[in-house]
């Protein structure tokens, strides 16, 4: 049972009625919409149908013109075209991106995503030596570089054009590299930006000049749909840019007119045009083009979204990615439960410093994301690299990981990311000194108090509004949810509980009929009925609930997706 924190009154100015009226919408939408600062009638619209056209315009980027001066001036001198990604999602589709629109354009390319194992994040000299043995061209860095000088400064010396496109935090340090895109340097239309999105921009504007040289122009919307899938896995900001290229990215997934994606989603469950909701995209698709880099190599999961792949091979790999899944799943567990036996240890620590020498640094960052969510403060979970420890963190909104970490710096060899996910490194020996250190950095960052677990809620609708189909499909409008852009959790009247139910395998889930007055509606709680006592049958209670739309029923009708349960 967690804490609920409603949203904020209205605006004492606003009039949800005429602002309904005016964009054609429930007032319901109106009054989220209101609340989220969204108060002018063309404000409202672009969030509501954002069109390609609001894009901004890619020279508007930080070094853009720089760094595609030296594209496109190794591209006029026949160089290749190396592209240096990273193994998650957001990599191996920014990898994807790069080497389509280049290709389409006669440019030679060679693609290179390291080894989550061997290799380790971002640019590595070796590996930068060994492509130099293919002749020295232009090396292009997506989703990765920033923070990685000392191979920038090799790539140089080795005769490499560097391009460095990223997103992650800037050191205070950049490296020299000959062009440097990234939205957190300088003025920017968007800070929020991921590396495939990055990319995007970059890759739109050496499109647009190769265009007015050879007259062939590579239509960019074809992309959108790897822009979605990575942006979405990374979890970044919702709003702004990140929303055009998501929404009109996620039309291209529903379409799967790339047959990578097509057999992505039939090996995930879903049928070939069949339209996904961000969330299905994320912990469904996501996660096994990810679990490529995590278990085995990215280079699968980057040839399964070429284009040009044929459907019988794009057919056997995702089959592939399936398995390596359930691999992943299978370790993540494992892990999951001996990190949580740690975790007992140290739960009265503002921080959770875990440690197993044996765990597979593919999945240890999602292991992070799950102890952060049951302990609700900030997790750090550290697997052996060597002598020394890599680490995956996750944090709570209330704490800045990457500021946390900085300010550990002395006890770390290395350290990258953002404010609520990061990377890090640092010697066995200093464990328990980092791990003191830590935890004291975080308590007297969040002045000694821990967080309480809270849902935040919208407003309370009655069961009527709740199950009205037409309102519920209006929501769809505020899609795609994630970090920027929550779903839209609500709370309901008071409801008796009729009939309740427990299914699934181990009985973890909840089926409930619940009514107010004559209206009855479906409610089901996923995942979490071991918290909930069988004394809810025939009590009085009040749901949190994102309303649903049960397309699988005829006819359709909604069911509340739970949150969570209080008693009247």
């Amino acid at each position: 049972m967690k804490k609920w924190i409603f949203s904020e009154d209205l605006p004492r100015e606003a009039d949800p009625n005429s602002f309904a009226q005016k964009l054609k919408i429930p007032p319901l939408i109106a009054r989220i919409l209101l609340r989220r600062g969204l108060t002018d009638e063309e404000s409202a619209r672009r969030f509501l149908f954002p069109e390609l056209k609001d894009l901004s315009q890619p020279l508007l980027w930080q070094g853009m013109k720089e760094a595609v001066d030296v594209l496109e001036k190794g591209i006029e001198a026949q160089k290749t075209v190396f592209i240096w990604g990273d193994y998650d999602v957001d990599g191996i589709t920014a990898s994807a991106l790069a080497d389509e629109v280049l290709k389409f354009h006669g440019v030679r390319t060679r693609v290179y995503l390291p080894d989550r194992r061997r290799n380790g994040y971002g640019l590595n000299i070796s590996g930068l030596e060994e492509l130099a043995k293919e002749g020295p061209g232009v090396l292009l860095t997506v989703d990765c570089g920033i923070s990685d000088a000392d191979a920038v400064k090799r790539a140089r010396e080795l005769g490499f054009d560097v391009v460095v496109t990223d997103h992650h935090m800037p050191p205070e340090q950049l490296p020299e590299s000959d062009g440097i895109v990234n939205p957190r340097i300088g003025n920017n239309p968007s800070a929020d930006l991921c590396g495939v999105g990055m990319a995007f921009f970059v890759l739109g504007e050496l499109n647009r000049r190769l265009t007015l040289k050879n007259g062939r122009r590579f239509p960019m919307r074809q992309v959108l749909d790897l822009v979605a899938l990575g942006t979405l896995a990374d979890m970044v900001s919702l709003t702004g840019q990140n929303r055009i290229l998501v929404r009109h990215g996620m039309d291209g997934i529903r379409d799967a007119d790339r047959v990578g994606i097509e057999k992505l989603k039939d090996v995930s469950g879903f049928s070939a045009h069949q339209a996904l909701k961000a969330g299905q995209i994320v912990f469904q698709l996501g996660p096994r083009i990810n679990a490529s880099g995590r278990m085995g190599s990215p280079e699968k999961a980057f040839r399964l979204l070429q284009r040009e792949i044929d459907p019988e091979e794009a057919d056997s790999l995702a089959k592939e990615l399936n398995v390596l899944n359930q691999q992943r799943r299978e370790e993540e567990q494992r892990i999951f439960r001996e990190a949580l036996e740690q975790a007992e240890a140290f739960r009265d620590s503002a921080a959770l410093v875990l440690c197993g020498k044996d765990w597979h640094p593919g999945v240890i960052g999602i292991v992070a994301s799950n102890i952060l969510e049951k302990y609700v403060r900030p997790v750090i979970i550290l697997t052996a690299d060597g002598d020394d420890l890599k680490g995956s963190g996750r944090s709570i909104p209330e704490f800045d990981l990457y500021a946390g970490l900085k300010a550990c710096s002395e006890l770390l060899l290395a350290c990258g990311g953002h404010r609520q996910a990061a990377g890090l490194r640092l010697r066995s020996e200093n464990l328990e000194a980092f791990r003191k250190l830590f935890a004291e950095e975080v308590s007297s960052r969040l002045g000694g108090v821990a967080p309480e677990p809270c849902l935040h809620i919208e407003e309370t609708i009655s069961l009527q509004e709740a199950s009205d189909i037409s309102i519920v499909r209006s929501l769809e409008l505020l899609q795609p949810y994630g970090i920027g852009n929550s779903e839209p959790v609500f709370a309901s009247e008071p409801l008796i509980v009729e009939q309740m139910r427990r299914v699934g395998k181990k009985c973890e889930h909840l089926i409930m009929k619940v009514r107010a007055g004559n209206r009855v509606c479906s409610a089901k709680l996923w995942g979490r009925a071991d918290e909930f006592s069988s004394d809810l049958l025939g009590a009085s209670v009040r749901l949190a609930f994102a309303p649903e739309v049960n397309i699988f029923r005829n006819p359709e009708s909604v069911d509340l997706i739970v949150k969570d349960i209080h008693n009247c």
